[in-house]
């Protein structure tokens, strides 16, 4: 919608989203579905289009496909998620929500990894073990016992010993996950806690659920036709520079916020009780995309400005955040990611063949001896609506594009899609003609691991800070200590907790499934970390 059209109905509450994420877009449907607030009240401002932010998957001019990644879901957690997508109908089926869908999808689609590690000698390896040795298990221990307050700053490596980096469990966990060594041994914690009902299935991934396509078309376009369908007002183009902020009895109240759009500063004052939810800092800011014949620039926030809002409001309020815990150190919280277009079925047939699993079915394959520690998944066909039945579209990763390749010389930041599918193809020793008339788009992402970086109790703000009236923080890097980040649940619980507590609704939140308190899952953990 245009600017203009944003008219102001002085006696009712406006409410208004900065970012276009799955954050901003739960929280608008929980205004709406939970707080009975009109969608014509709330508007949803986004600077860089399409909407979705991390969510995101799109065909190219050229044909070809590109997604920066695809989130991990789970039917047995994600509470706030389903909570949410139990009520939004899917694209294809308005009879049916997009909960339904999915699970019926994942019963049709059942993870089972067979190569889950594949050696430098192209040997699956035996994962049935976790490789601990009694050190490792005495050490592990002591890090999920510890309190948070006593792990403070220090990093994963500061608890665990160098052997601990070469067992089977790290290989799994950490490209699972997207953990360093060099990251917070509090968010280590935090998953080890909050997924442990993952652990006994880290060989098989059996607890990884997928949605029927990429998760824009399979939850962000729905969702958005839902809010589109309620009257909620999109401002794509939109670049909000500032929220004017007055204080009064030790509260701050956010009075105007100041825009770009068309080339042309705007403001928009707010009434007493209108509501602001800003989605603070973005894993996904400054993202680049390189070409099958060139790798991406290598970006940061000063190319993007993605941070400097969040700077702007945390200088002189301390409660507000410190957003250079997470954006001061590009090297330690970047990965490059990459997607494949393949026109014909050489690859996948010999990816089943060797694997053993058909398409959709093996998540994760991570070749441990990579200098890039590179990991591919292939996705069960179509993974896009519009793709055509000769395409088939698979995605893949590497945690250290700063490293030379095995078999390219050269480090994977620096590489062309051409050259990452030459070094895919030295590990998995197939001709380099498997990917005759392939297509691969390298993606570029500074900051994506950047909510694991070391921080200090209170860089990140709660939903709704303490001296805030009406300004709400959502996304990633907002404090909700029972959770853990990198997900897609962590935005939306913290969407539904800065909406329930701005407008004060009376409908208990989700709890988190406590399965780090489970008899049962504590026992199969030991017994799995002994096998």
């Amino acid at each position: 919608m245009s600017f203009q059209s944003l008219a102001r109905q002085v006696d009712l509450m406006k409410a208004y989203f900065i970012g276009g994420g799955i954050g901003s877009l739960s929280g608008a449907a929980f205004m709406i579905r939970d707080g009975g607030v009109s969608g014509s009240d709330i508007t949803i401002f986004e600077k860089r289009l399409p909407y979705g932010g991390s969510l995101d998957g799109a065909r190219l001019p050229d044909g070809s496909y590109s997604m920066r990644g695809g989130r991990m879901l789970t039917t047995e957690q994600y509470e706030c998620t389903w909570d949410l997508l139990s009520t939004i109908p899917c694209e294809t089926d308005a009879q049916q929500t997009i909960l339904q869908e999915t699970v019926a999808f994942n019963k049709l689609h059942v993870t089972h990894a067979q190569a889950r590690l594949v050696d430098g000698n192209r040997h699956k390896v035996d994962v049935s073990t976790m490789g601990f040795s009694m050190q490792d298990r005495i050490e592990m221990t002591r890090l999920t016992e510890a309190s948070e307050e006593k792990l403070g700053k220090s990093l994963i490596s500061d608890w665990l010993s160098p052997p601990f980096f070469t067992t089977n469990f790290w290989y799994m966990w950490q490209t699972t996950f997207a953990f360093q060594p060099w990251h917070s041994a509090v968010e280590f914690r935090r998953y080890l806690r909050r997924f442990m009902n993952e652990f006994p299935m880290m060989d098989t991934l059996g607890g990884v659920k997928r949605t029927v396509h990429n998760q824009n078309d399979s939850i962000v376009k729905p969702l958005m036709r839902w809010l589109k369908g309620h009257g909620v007002n999109f401002v794509g183009g939109a670049d909000v520079t500032d929220i004017a902020l007055v204080t009064e009895n030790g509260k701050h109240r956010a009075t105007r916020l100041d825009l770009e759009y068309d080339f042309v500063g705007r403001s928009i004052d707010l009434a007493a009780d209108d509501l602001v939810f800003y989605t603070a800092g973005s894993m996904t800011d400054a993202t680049s995309l390189g070409s099958h014949d060139s790798p991406p620039k290598q970006l940061t926030k000063e190319d993007s400005q993605g941070w400097t809002l969040w700077e702007k409001l945390a200088q002189g309020r301390p409660e507000f955040g410190n957003p250079a815990a997470f954006n001061s150190s590009v090297p330690e919280s970047s990965f490059e990611s990459f997607t494949v277009t393949c026109r014909n079925a050489r690859f996948f047939d010999a990816m089943q063949t060797f694997t053993g699993n058909v398409a959709g079915t093996g998540g994760l394959v991570t070749f441990k001896d990579s200098n890039w520690r590179m990991s591919i998944v292939l996705y069960s066909q179509p993974y896009f609506p519009d793709q055509p039945g000769t395409i088939k579209i698979f995605w893949g990763y590497g945690l250290h594009p700063d490293r030379v390749g095995n078999f390219v010389g050269k480090p994977m930041s620096e590489c062309s899609g051409a050259e990452i599918l030459k070094e895919l193809c030295g590990h998995l020793r197939f001709p380099l003609n498997v990917f005759d008339e392939a297509t691969c788009v390298p993606c570029w992402m500074p900051y994506i691991m950047s909510m694991f970086m070391p921080r200090s109790y209170g860089d990140r703000p709660l939903p709704v800070p303490l001296t805030s009236q009406n300004l709400a923080f959502i996304g990633q890097y907002v404090e909700l200590p029972e959770d853990a980040v990198f997900t897609i649940e962590y935005s939306v619980r913290a969407a539904m907790h800065a909406v329930y507590q701005l407008l004060k609704i009376d409908r208990a939140i989700p709890p988190v499934t406590p399965y780090d308190k489970s008899l049962k899952m504590l026992l199969q953990s030991v017994v799995k970390s002994f096998a």
